[in-house]
C-alpha cells in the first residue's frame, strides 16, 4: 500500500504543479476508490496539498511565474474562510459533500470552457474583490477536500480576465494558505490520517517539480484543453460514487 500511495502522490503532485491545483480534485476520488471514507480522504488530501502547494509555489517563484501580491491577498481570504471547513465537514453527511463536489466540478468546467485562452481585457486585480473571492473559495473548497484552485482558476480566467498561466501559479499559492488553514481546522475536529497524508505528500514533491516546469512551457490553449478533460474525468468518477450511496 505504501508503494501505491507514493505513486499516487507523484501523479497528484504532477497535476498540482501543471494545473495549479492543490491535488484534492484527483486525490479525493482516488482515495475513496482505495477504500477510504469520504471524510478521511478529504483530511488526507489537505495534508498532501500543504506539501504540493508549498513546493510548487517555490518552483513557480524561482521561474518568475508568480506575482506574490495578488496571491497573498487571495490567500489571506482563503485562510480565514478555510477555518470554517472542519465545522462544515463535521456537521454535513458524506453524500452532501460528494454532491457539492460534483456540482462544483460541473460549474467550473462550464465557466472555463466559455473563457478565452488569451485574455481580451485587462485583469481586475482589486484587492478587496480578490480577498472576498479568496474568503468564499477557502470556506467551500477545503470543506470538500480541494485547495480551491478548481474554482479559483476558472474565476480568475473567466470573470477577472487573468492570463491562464498567471492564474495557475496564483491559484497554487492560494492553496498554500487555504490548505494550512484547513489542516488546522480538521486537526481540531479529529479528522486526520497523518500517516497516509505524509506518505502521499512525500511522493507529491517529485511530481510537482516536473509538473510546474512543464506548465511554464506548454501552450495556453493545450493547457486549457487538458484541464477541461481533467474536470470531465473527475466529474464522472465522483458522480459514479455518488450514485452508489
Amino acid at each position: 500500500m505504501i508503494v501505491i500511495l507514493v505513486a499516487l502522490g507523484a501523479i497528484v503532485g504532477f497535476a498540482s504543479g501543471f494545473f495549479g491545483i492543490g491535488g484534492g480534485t484527483i486525490l479525493v476520488p482516488s482515495l475513496i476508490y482505495l477504500g477510504y471514507s469520504v471524510k478521511t480522504a478529504i483530511g488526507i488530501s489537505i495534508i498532501v496539498m500543504v506539501f504540493s502547494s508549498c513546493f510548487g509555489s517555490f518552483v513557480n517563484y524561482k521561474n518568475q511565474m508568480l506575482r506574490l501580491q495578488n496571491g497573498i491577498v487571495l490567500g489571506l481570504g482563503g485562510f480565514i474562510g478555510a477555518q470554517f471547513s472542519g465545522l462544515i465537514v463535521s456537521h454535513l453527511p458524506s453524500w452532501v459533500l460528494l454532491a457539492f463536489f460534483a456540482l462544483s466540478l460541473m460549474g467550473s468546467f462550464y465557466k472555463f470552457f466559455k473563457a478565452p485562452s488569451e485574455p481580451t481585457e485587462p485583469p481586475n486585480d482589486s484587492k478587496i474583490l480578490l480577498f472576498l473571492v479568496g474568503l468564499f473559495v477557502g470556506m467551500i473548497a477545503i470543506s470538500i477536500g480541494i485547495g480551491g484552485a478548481l474554482f479559483l482558476t476558472p474565476i480568475m480566467v473567466g470573470f477577472l480576465h487573468f492570463d491562464i498561466k498567471r492564474a495557475v501559479s496564483t491559484s497554487l499559492l492560494f492553496v498554500v494558505f487555504s490548505s494550512v488553514s484547513g489542516l488546522i481546522s480538521f486537526s481540531m475536529h479529529g479528522l486526520m490520517d497523518y500517516r497516509s497524508g505524509i506518505i502521499l505528500g512525500i511522493g507529491s514533491l517529485v511530481g510537482v517539480y516536473f509538473g510546474a516546469k512543464k506548465s511554464h512551457t506548454v501552450r495556453r490553449d493545450l493547457q486549457k484543453k487538458l484541464l477541461m478533460i481533467l474536470y470531465v474525468i473527475l466529474f464522472a468518477l465522483t458522480l459514479n460514487k455518488l450514485i452508489g450511496f
